[in-house]
């Protein structure tokens, strides 16, 4: 029965999640309020960080994540198939009927319109996972600001803009060496 829940709460994440990987996160979060005992809200920052550091599409390796954490392999396999599902099914329909849809001025129209909710979805999950990551759950004031996390954040980014030996290196080492810096500081 666990399977195939999971399969549904993915199948639902990949129809409605519109915009991407990121776009994942509002469901993620509303997953872990209605099955508290799959993930918590606060390991939604590790399933990013991972899912960031891992090679493949974010919302796919969140759903395998997730899908691990509750059934072990087949709960990964189950809940990457029922993320992918939709897509699947809408991609079939799609090709089919291509030639009609081609210079459909209702379909332009639509995907047209769906662009400033993507935005918005991705704009929602940055902020939160920002939240997650800069901030101290419970405190207030100066106190609630992570300044390890501020500090980091504040160096990659004279790193990657400002600082001409490192500005072109490939981000794949920025990311290492926040792993390595996050893991020598605890934080």
């Amino acid at each position: 029965m666990t399977y195939l829940l999971l399969f549904y709460e993915f199948f639902k994440t990949g129809l409605f999640a519109v915009g991407g990987g990121m776009a994942t996160l509002p469901f993620l979060y509303d997953m872990s309020a209605r099955h508290p005992d799959w993930f918590s809200a606060s390991q939604i920052a590790d399933m990013v960080a991972v899912s960031e550091s891992t090679p493949g599409p974010i919302g796919v390796n969140m759903a395998t994540y997730v899908g691990f954490q509750v059934g072990s392999i087949p709960g990964a396999v189950v809940a990457t198939i029922g993320l992918v599902t939709p897509s699947i099914i809408v991609i079939l329909i799609v090709a089919a009927f291509l030639r009609s849809f081609r210079d459909s001025k209702l379909v332009n129209s639509v995907f047209y319109g769906l662009r400033p909710a993507s935005a918005a979805m991705v704009a929602a999950a940055g902020l939160s996972v920002a939240g997650v990551a800069l901030l101290h759950s419970g405190m207030t004031g100066l106190a609630a600001l992570n300044w390890k996390a501020l500090l980091l954040a504040a160096v990659l980014l004279v790193l990657t803009r400002w600082v001409k030996p490192t500005k072109g290196l490939h981000p794949i080492l920025f990311i290492l060496a926040s792993a390595v810096v996050g893991v020598v500081f605890s934080f």
